[in-house]
């Protein structure tokens, strides 16, 4: 088994990836498809996505499997695949990448909430993670990521489904949004700082923040993050923040944007820097090539 944790611990930096689901629809994925069924119906546009960036630099790869529980899947008329997807994702990003490579099986948000916010039992929340979390380990993931999460206690039932039923490094990674200068906030009203401080409590391997935000603003995060926790941080921010232009969503953040910010991420104690909406293997190399400039 490939030991993520053993290279954090030497203090190397590692890449993560860029956007799967827009590179997934410049390849032919049509609106209202199920992105995690192109891991069965079309493995090969998936694995070449993948491939791309570990071309370009990525030492850790997230699988097509960020809509894999069964509460997302059932969208789809799929929640009974949630087996046979998820271990179709982790395999798909396995074959693409090699043993020489980390996988980070990617666990989204359910969409749902538990009581008292809303009608989701805590048990029923869990029993969805355990069983996407099974897959992805089966399929050969060699950690997880649970990304995009802006719930504490969804979080927490998703970190301890990971943990109770996998020995593989677990990754918590929050969406903020910006409320003011410097003052960050999830949906849910969570500031980074009460998630690194929760989520270090909760046992967490590597904590971070992906999405919402441009490279600029992930900076911001970060520091504000290792001031709460002695944990590994991950960053995975957005090619800036979206504009609407023609009727088409766009993020305009160059590569040599992004790489501006990889030095003051470093200095920030970050040790997994990649890209979420709207980066490209373009992006990540450019990220790679900034990175080989600061650690020789």
């Amino acid at each position: 088994m490939r030991k993520l944790l053993e290279q954090l611990e030497t203090g190397r930096i590692l890449l993560g990836d860029g956007a799967m689901g827009t590179s997934l629809q410049k390849l032919g994925m049509q609106t209202g498809q199920c992105p995690e069924s192109w891991n069965i119906s079309h493995p090969e546009r998936v694995r070449s996505v993948i491939a791309g960036y570990a071309a370009a630099g990525s030492d850790i790869l997230e699988t097509n499997s960020f809509g894999g529980t069964r509460y997302k899947l059932a969208h789809y008329d799929l929640s009974d695949q949630v087996a046979e997807l998820n271990h179709a994702a982790a395999a798909v990003a396995r074959q693409a990448v090699g043993e020489e490579l980390f996988v980070a099986g990617s666990v989204g948000p359910t969409g749902e909430f538990m009581a008292p916010l809303g009608l989701e039992s805590e048990e029923n929340m869990y029993q969805a993670f355990r069983d996407q979390v099974a897959a992805l380990v089966a399929g050969g993931a060699d950690a997880i990521c649970i990304e995009t999460i802006t719930a504490l206690e969804e979080a927490k039932v998703a970190l301890r489904a990971a943990k109770d039923n996998t020995d593989l490094p677990v990754i918590v990674s929050f969406t903020f949004d910006k409320t003011a200068p410097d003052k960050f906030r999830t949906m849910m009203g969570v500031s980074p700082a009460q998630a690194a401080t929760e989520l270090t409590n909760a046992g967490a391997d590597v904590i971070g923040s992906n999405c919402g935000n441009g490279i600029e603003d992930m900076a911001e995060i970060s520091r504000q993050i290792r001031e709460n926790t002695d944990r590994y941080i991950m960053i995975q921010s957005n090619a800036g923040i979206p504009v609407l232009e023609d009727g088409q969503t766009i993020f305009k953040e160059t590569p040599e944007e992004m790489a501006r910010y990889v030095a003051p991420l470093v200095e920030n104690g970050v040790q997994i820097i990649g890209g979420c909406c709207g980066t490209t293997p373009a992006h990540i190399a450019a990220m790679k090539e900034a990175l080989n400039k600061i650690v020789k």
